[in-house]
């Protein structure tokens, strides 16, 4: 077992240790390893969504705080990512993890949920709520992918995902953060293995082939309360990607730009982000 694994491992115990269920499901034919939190609060199960290369573990630290205030928490390891098994379906490999995300939501949330999703997994998100709204009550997109802002921006993006020596770790680890944890520096080395996974391998080439991103008439016909978090230390994607959100997403939605916010802000500054869901939460009545 890798140091990253190990620490991937550490996490889960600590969890389960408080009373996070850890467990595999089966989800049209595919094992996928989830969290479920038991809440006290009345708003309904609130869904967390990891980007690539990502894993359920990075939400642990506002699983507890969430639970006073929703019903259930839960949290999914995407195929190939943190204990889910490697899992892609050839050629549509990003519409595979979709069809999972969809399954999983009609196998194991079982009806409407606030669907928080970061990075990746805001893309994944906004396509949940668009094509089966029915399971989507409300829509949390810290950070999402998938803005339509020009090939070469993209591939930008992927690039510099594209790890393979320890200075590009730590290029990227900066990247990541507002301002980057010493330890996260300390073992941005061990980046490279996250990001050369084939699961990681096999969604980059599809996403590069396909060209897919998210069209401006499904982010303006999104009912739901949608609430948007863009970090003010965002350094991955694109600026032209908050643009492009601020200018499609429904006039209805909460759009936050917060300062010293980076690209996972559940790792990095989990208290605030808790009080931004929160405070959308109560907002919009959930």
């Amino acid at each position: 077992m890798d140091l990253i694994s190990g620490l991937q491992e550490v996490t889960r115990r600590m969890l389960v240790a408080r009373g996070v269920r850890s467990s595999m499901v089966d989800v049209a034919g595919q094992r996928l390893h989830h969290y479920e939190l038991k809440g006290s609060g009345k708003g309904p199960p609130v869904l967390l969504v990891h980007g690539l290369g990502g894993t359920a573990n990075g939400f642990a630290r506002i699983f507890f705080g969430l639970a006073k205030r929703f019903e259930r928490v839960l949290a999914v390891d995407l195929p190939g990512h943190g204990f889910s098994p490697e899992y892609c379906l050839g050629p549509t490999c990003v519409r595979g993890q979709y069809n999972m995300l969809v399954e999983y939501c009609r196998k194991v949330v079982g009806g409407p949920s606030f669907v928080v999703g970061n990075s990746l997994g805001g893309a994944l998100s906004v396509q949940l709520a668009a094509e089966h709204p029915e399971l989507v009550k409300a829509l949390g997109l810290v950070a999402p992918a998938g803005a339509d802002v020009g090939h070469e921006h993209f591939v930008e993006v992927l690039q510099a995902m594209d790890v393979r020596t320890a200075e590009q770790s730590r290029a990227l680890t900066r990247r990541l953060f507002h301002r980057p944890p010493m330890v996260m520096m300390l073992l941005a080395d061990m980046v490279r293995g996250i990001y050369s996974t084939p699961a990681v391998k096999a969604l980059s080439e599809d996403a590069l082939a396909t060209r897919e991103y998210l069209k401006p008439e499904v982010l303006q016909a999104l009912s739901m309360p949608v609430l948007f978090v863009w970090g003010g230390s965002e350094k991955l994607l694109p600026r032209q990607s908050l643009d492009f959100f601020r200018s499609h997403l429904p006039a209805h939605s909460r759009v936050r730009v917060v300062e010293r916010f980076g690209h996972i802000p559940q790792v990095e500054r989990p208290n605030e982000l808790l009080s931004e869901l929160v405070q959308f939460a109560d907002a919009s009545g959930l």
